[in-house]
């Protein structure tokens, strides 16, 4: 396009074209930029450019074509006795950018005039896109072209174009249709086209015969030859005329347009504001970049135009939904089966129960079910590890139940699937962000717990714990007041071991050899044995009886001391900084220390002598006084009561 053009198109996209004779009328306006933009602010704005405001209904006719074709001028004369309504140029390059809209008041329509398929439009995608939207919005479709013969690129638009429609907008014209209170959906067929070709040396089609309507049967037979279908149209109309010496004919063509228009058996007429809503509701929809270089442009209306641009981050597959689906929280979808990402942790697991009574609840390792309190909690993840519990059924397994023998989840009460990751979305931020950050406060909250009470009644606690899991042949820690071997009294806060071999009560200088006690069921593994039973090699012969006796005693025993193990591990992580502690196991949602330096709720600025707190719900960086509520929060994982901020607390949406 030349300087010039682009000068002028420029110009008059900044106001509606005139009519040269009656300069004080407003004739066309720019409906939509190249862009996708509607230039229209709302239903008034859009009937007041029209003029049309005392129409009881209007059509909407619409033409398309490659650049140069004629469009604008076919329009100007068809239906406006050659003014010059639609801007022309003699120019071969393209002189209508975007969409514009001009009403005929005699026939009641609204005319929309579209950029040439070989447009001057940098995006290519994005402009073909445009046109569908146009094309699902009209009554009559005008395919304009001066090919001596009609080709393949025509049939594959409006095959393609058919297929879109059916696929893509039918279903939001529907939902249109419902919300304006219409009797008649608006998609019981989709528009009537009519393909208009102009020759000057080529016979048109049905020239040779005199049967009516056999133009339209051989440009049918055209459609099926190629393996296209046009089963979104109402019809599909042949009009053709020779043009030898100009000016062209377009009589036929205004006759039909009037049959057309006077049909309302597939097709009435509506309000112009439903028009407006229509195209709104379309372009809201359907928008978004569209790359050049990823899309095939001979396709003209491929699925990505349409389609959730979101990629799996795990396989790179592309989401099926259409454009915008989460507005109507409608999550991500794809076709086909994922793959495994360790960096994503996408394995999950759906209780096979509710999976075989027809429902999907995922269920993820968690310290502690829902219905204990966080000091049991943590004890029980100690004693029989972690827990899966299902919304539905409840705990449906823990990991260390059974102990010997304790099958694996998969194997009976969940199924393991790998699910898509989609960027942005939180469907694994229940199960696994913030699991480290809830060990944590698990732990704080047992340091906490126990601080508060002496060490004597805690000793007292434990040691009895350990005698209701001991064996038979060990001395209970209530009569072993020294040694068994140097006779040193035990102190309050010592602690007491046992033999494995001869079950005395030892301090930890005495009995700190191991070696294998398979007399005693202990296996073939070493354990701890004093130094009389480690030079003798084995227990007393006076307990050989016993010895024979004590394996399945000792299944207790060995539990308690993988769930002292358990305890010892989680108890290092007290070791570590408090603040490397808490930045590993901080949550993706969770604003960082470092970038908080005021209160999220009071935007008081915070001190060294200050604390910070996260709110478990917003993750926000807020001071004590506004974070001193506590409450549940699920959808976070958090099933206890943790602190949240005053926002939060009032509000139910973020719980």
């Amino acid at each position: 396009m030349s300087e010039a053009l682009m000068t002028s198109t420029d110009e008059i996209s900044l106001c509606p074209m005139r009519s040269e004779e009656r300069p004080d009328v407003v004739r066309s306006f720019l409906l939509v930029d190249d862009q996708e933009n509607l230039q229209v602010h709302n239903e008034s704005d859009f009937v007041e450019r029209l003029n049309c405001a005392a129409a009881r209904g209007v059509k909407v006719l619409s033409i398309f074509g490659n650049t140069g074709d004629g469009k604008s001028h076919t329009l100007n004369h068809v239906l406006f006795n050659g003014e010059s309504v639609f801007f022309t140029s003699k120019s071969s390059s393209s002189c209508t950018v975007g969409v514009w809209a001009a009403y005929e008041h005699s026939l009641s329509l609204v005319a929309l005039d579209t950029e040439g398929l070989l447009g001057a439009a940098v995006n290519q995608n994005q402009r073909m896109r445009l046109l569908l939207k146009v094309l699902a919005v009209s009554d009559i479709v005008i395919y304009r072209t001066r090919a001596e013969r009609l080709h393949n690129d025509m049939f594959q638009f409006l095959s393609n174009a058919s297929g879109a429609y059916l696929k893509h907008f039918t279903p939001e014209l529907r939902a249109l249709s419902s919300r304006c209170g219409l009797d008649v959906p608006l998609t019981c067929l989709g528009p009537a086209v009519i393909v208009f070709q102009e020759t000057t040396h080529t016979q048109l089609l049905g020239h040779d015969s005199k049967v009516p309507g056999h133009a339209d049967m051989q440009l049918q037979r055209r459609f099926h030859d190629l393996g296209l279908g046009t089963d979104a149209f109402s019809s599909v109309q042949y009009i053709g005329t020779q043009t030898i010496t100009p000016p062209t004919d377009y009589s036929e063509l205004l006759d039909a347009l009037r049959q057309q228009v006077q049909n309302t058996h597939t097709r009435s007429p509506r309000h112009p504001g439903i028009v407006f809503r229509a195209f709104e509701a379309l372009s809201e929809r359907f928008c978004g970049d569209l790359p050049d270089d990823k899309l095939n442009l001979y396709t003209f209306f491929p699925d990505e135009y349409f389609t959730c641009s979101a990629v799996c981050l795990s396989c790179n597959i592309r989401c099926k939904n259409g454009m915008n689906h989460l507005r109507d929280r409608v999550p991500h979808m794809a076709d086909g089966l994922c793959q495994y990402a360790h960096q994503y942790n996408n394995k999950v697991l759906i209780c096979k129960r509710c999976y075989e009574g027809g429902r999907e609840v995922t269920v993820a390792p968690k310290t502690s079910a829902s219905s204990d309190n966080p000091w049991l909690g943590l004890a029980k993840f100690a004693w029989s590890g972690y827990v899966l519990e299902c919304s539905s059924c409840g705990v449906i397994y823990r990991s260390r139940q059974h102990w010997l023998g304790n099958q694996d989840p998969e194997s009976s009460v969940v199924r393991s699937e790998v699910k898509h990751v989609w960027e942005g979305s939180d469907n694994f931020l229940t199960n696994h962000q913030n699991a480290a950050q809830r060990v944590l406060d698990g732990m704080n909250y047992m340091i906490q717990s126990v601080s508060e009470y002496s060490s004597g009644p805690t000793k007292a606690v434990t040691a009895w714990l350990t005698d209701q899991v001991a064996p038979p042949y060990w001395r209970p820690n209530t009569e072993i007041r020294a040694c068994h071997g140097c006779q040193r009294p035990f102190e309050e806060a010592e602690r007491k071991h046992h033999c494995r071999s001869c079950g005395e009560g030892f301090c930890h200088l005495c009995s700190s050899h191991r070696m294998p006690v398979p007399e005693r069921g202990w296996g073939s593994s070493p354990v701890r044995v004093c130094m009389a039973c480690y030079r003798q090699g084995g227990p007393p012969e006076a307990n050989s009886q016993v010895c024979k006796e004590e394996p399945r005693g000792l299944i207790a025993r060995r539990v308690a001391e993988v769930a002292q193990s358990t305890l010892d591990i989680v108890s290092t992580a007290v070791d570590y900084p408090l603040c490397f502690v808490k930045d590993v196991a901080r949550p993706d949602y969770w604003i960082p220390d470092q970038d908080i330096t005021q209160c999220h709720q009071c935007s008081k600025v915070f001190t060294p002598v200050m604390p910070k707190h996260h709110c478990r719900a917003c993750g926000q960086g807020v001071c004590g006084p506004c974070s001193a509520h506590m409450k549940p929060v699920p959808s976070r994982g958090w099933d206890h009561p943790v602190r949240v901020c005053d926002n939060c607390n009032s509000s139910t949406d973020s719980l």
